[in-house]
């Protein structure tokens, strides 16, 4: 995959509302020091969202919320996995976009020797394992999403998208604010089917 950072693709619009901006990182692509590809699945989250690490306020953990927009709020889950979000609205706000998964196109052996030798539909689906794939560490928690080592394009296109509720949380579990590219082999784990 050849990156053309000259073409004109919809720019994104990070101080938009969380969930606006999740609908439309859907086909953007995404690369961490030339290693990505296109995000095929997100999860919203605001200050007035119980699920939201913002809701309580800021604290040493989630200060990069509350700033300006545009740039990566990185956290630890479980203890575990790094974390990639997307800082969103107004600074003082307290929003962002998880980073679900992503379809990997470039930097592929990369993404293999910091993940394991996996098929690539493992590669990144899943928030831990975007995370690791791309290399991002607590280090880049606070850089600005529009400066090396991040490179995002806005989608040229606007894609089919399912929706439905949040992964892994325990409250506000009806929010529909996870979407997804239809039809992706590479989402993190199928979306509910529309009854």
């Amino acid at each position: 995959m050849t990156l053309n950072p000259s073409r004109t693709a919809a720019p994104i619009d990070f101080a938009a509302p969380s969930e606006h901006v999740a609908r439309h990182l859907i086909g953007a692509i995404l690369t961490v020091d030339g290693v990505g590809g296109r995000i095929v699945e997100t999860e919203a989250y605001d200050r007035e969202d119980p699920a939201s690490h913002s809701f309580s306020g800021p604290t040493p953990r989630n200060a990069v919320m509350f700033g300006p927009p545009a740039h990566a709020y990185v956290y630890r889950s479980y203890g575990i996995h790094w974390c990639l979000n997307f800082v969103c609205r107004e600074e003082g706000h307290g929003a962002g976009v998880l980073i679900r998964a992503i379809e990997p196109l470039t930097g592929l052996d990369a993404m293999r020797q910091r993940r394991g030798l996996e098929p690539a539909r493992l590669l990144c689906s899943g928030p831990g394992r975007v995370a690791q794939a791309l290399g991002i560490t607590h280090g880049n928690n606070g850089m600005s999403l529009l400066e090396a080592p991040f490179y995002i394009e806005g989608p040229e296109e606007e894609y089919a998208l399912v929706s439905g509720p949040r992964i892994g949380i325990s409250k506000a579990m009806d929010v529909p604010w996870r979407f997804g590219l239809a039809g992706s082999k590479f989402l993190s784990k199928p979306f509910p089917k529309a009854t």
